[in-house]
């Protein structure tokens, strides 16, 4: 019994130790950690670090530029601007990790059983993952807010849609090479159930690929969050979003230009954290590159 169990096992992982290594070795993606961990800081910390309510109007501070009392200006409405922007962080970081997580549970599952599976489930499936992957990425996620509505639910079950189908293509390439190891095929031999093989021995495997790729999407899911609010499909105002906060910025670019430049370095800096930390995080699971 001892024999068929271990030979039923799954390959160890690389050590941690060996990944930790790696890591530090990428000094751009310690700087992406560490901007990451700022931004979700601030976040975090939005009623602590807000110098005023962000719904509170003041007409007659209207358009007012970065002074001590107002750090980074007002807007439109007198509305202080570092506090729209710091709990605004909360709705873009909320929406995009949502639908992440939606979308690697989702995409990841449905990639694993067409790979498993095979045959006509997997035409089904992958077929099914390539129309949605025929659509711009933006346009999907248009259509799918249009359809349901704007709301915070709505823009993140949008988004998960516009990026499931990468994450089961993911999921789906190595599930078709796993599946015909010895550890699976002594799994099957012993009886195990598919779905105890999938989620115990296939799935285990497959979290490095989908974590990294997960950092890089989920800039992607920011993306798109900023542009579907920029355009009028997300949260509803007067809630703080960075993409509405754009968009209500472009409206007096001339006449008050931080209030988009504000929100859009915002955007720039979360992205470009999640993209180096996307960069370290592939390097440290890339065995060739950790052999170097």
């Amino acid at each position: 019994m001892t024999a068929h169990a271990d030979a039923a096992a799954p390959p160890a992982p690389a050590g941690a130790s060996a990944l930790a290594h790696a890591f530090r070795s990428n000094r751009t993606s310690w700087a992406g950690a560490v901007l990451l961990a700022a931004v979700v800081l601030a976040a975090v910390a939005a009623p602590l670090l807000a110098p005023a309510d962000p719904l509170q109007q003041d007409i007659l501070a209207r358009l007012g530029p970065p002074s001590a009392e107002h750090p980074l200006g007002t807007d439109t409405y007198g509305r202080d601007v570092l506090s729209r922007l710091l709990y605004g962080a909360q709705i873009s970081l909320t929406v995009g990790f949502a639908a992440i997580v939606v979308a690697v549970a989702v995409g990841g599952t449905l990639g694993i059983v067409a790979g498993y599976a095979g045959g006509l489930t997997d035409q089904i499936v992958m077929g099914a993952m390539d129309v949605l992957l025929s659509f711009p990425t933006l346009l999907l996620g248009l259509m799918v807010v249009a359809t349901l509505g704007p709301s915070l639910e709505n823009l993140i079950v949008a988004i998960a849609v516009t990026e499931m189908a990468p994450f089961a293509r993911i999921a789906r390439a190595p599930t078709l090479v796993l599946k015909e190891q010895g550890f699976v095929e002594a799994g099957r031999a012993l009886g195990f159930h598919p779905v105890r093989i999938m989620a115990v021995h296939i799935l285990p495997n497959l979290i490095a690929e989908l974590a990294v790729m997960a950092s890089l999407w989920l800039a992607a899911a920011i993306r798109t969050e900023a542009a579907l609010s920029f355009i009028g499909l997300g949260v509803k105002p007067p809630a703080a979003t960075w993409g509405g906060m754009i968009r209500e910025g472009f409206e007096t670019m001339l006449d008050a230009p931080w209030l988009a430049l504000f929100p859009s370095l915002a955007v720039l800096a979360t992205v470009l954290a999640l993209n180096l930390l996307g960069d370290g995080l592939r390097d440290a699971i890339d065995p060739k590159l950790r052999r170097e």
